[in-house]
């Protein structure tokens, strides 16, 4: 499953760390606990401190780049990851602690820690140009799936003697969303997460037209794979856009990377801890005290 958080905390908590007054939280037979008690007992912990930090990230992040995150953007990726895990999508949120709004704001986290990368990371010829030997353009194709490899034979053996890969897909798949649509898949390019890495090296080897003549064996069973629109890599020159997207997207997996750019942001952001318990718990990202007396 891919992971939805961002890197510096971890797990997110949905509680809010605010020094507080005596307002009860909750009552008992033996007494009540206040919000204060609460804060203090959460604070000494690891995830209450994890909170805090993405907290005080975000209040820097949305001042800084907020204006550049759209609301359709977050709910472009909030429903890609419900399409991506279709039924079993509530169960999901469900194991992970989470609701559909909480996973909204995580991907809003997200997107404005990206901007961040963006605007501290200069990328050079010399960086696309390497890029660029693993680039391939976003390709549409057909797939059957089927659970055996003599059936995936079979169908080969059917596609070669003229029957339409359109018909054969209703026949024979087992993927039921895409069966009825001929096979097809939304179109990909090499940064896909989603699909097998043995589907997408069979797949890239493919021109328009052509199918795989032997079984792709994947993490699903065997497919077979038609390339409806191959298009020519060209050079890195007509692709610059995609080349520095990619390459800020692996920077968003590089825990180095993500380090100093938070420890960037959190220096200009003129962060001031008043809580004495808690001054030094920016100390991994900030060389100096974050704490202004």
């Amino acid at each position: 499953m891919k992971k939805w958080l961002i890197a510096l905390a971890g797990v997110l908590m949905s509680v809010t760390l605010v020094a507080c007054g005596s307002k009860t939280v909750a009552t008992t037979d033996g007494g009540k606990v206040t919000e204060s008690a609460y804060y203090s007992s959460l604070k000494s912990t690891s995830s209450g401190k994890q909170v805090l930090q993405q907290m005080i990230l975000n209040k820097v992040l949305e001042k800084d780049y907020g204006d550049k995150i759209k609301e359709s953007e977050v709910n472009k990726q909030f429903d890609q990851y419900k399409k991506q895990y279709g039924s079993s999508f509530n169960t999901i949120l469900q194991q992970n602690g989470m609701t559909a709004s909480g996973l909204k704001k995580d991907i809003r986290s997200n997107l404005l820690l990206k901007e961040a990368v963006k605007d501290n990371t200069k990328i050079t010829d010399a960086e696309m140009k390497k890029q660029f030997k693993s680039y391939q353009p976003k390709v549409t194709v057909n797939e059957i799936l089927v659970s055996k490899k003599s059936t995936a034979e079979d169908v080969i053996k059917q596609l070669k003697d003229g029957k339409s890969f359109s018909s054969l897909a209703k026949k024979y798949s087992t993927d039921t969303a895409t069966k009825n649509k001929g096979g097809r898949i939304d179109p990909f390019d090499n940064t896909n997460t989603t699909l097998d890495s043995s589907f997408k090296t069979a797949a890239f080897k493919l021109k328009n037209g052509e199918y795989t003549t032997t079984p792709v064996k994947t993490q699903y069973g065997y497919q077979v794979i038609q390339m409806v629109n191959h298009p020519e890599k060209g050079k890195w020159e007509d692709h610059k856009d995609e080349l520095k997207s990619q390459i800020i997207d692996s920077k968003m997996n590089d825990s180095t990377t993500l380090h100093d750019v938070v420890s960037k942001v959190l220096k200009k952001g003129n962060v001031n801890i008043e809580d004495k318990d808690l001054q030094n718990v920016l100390s991994d990202y900030l060389s100096s005290s974050s704490s202004k007396k």
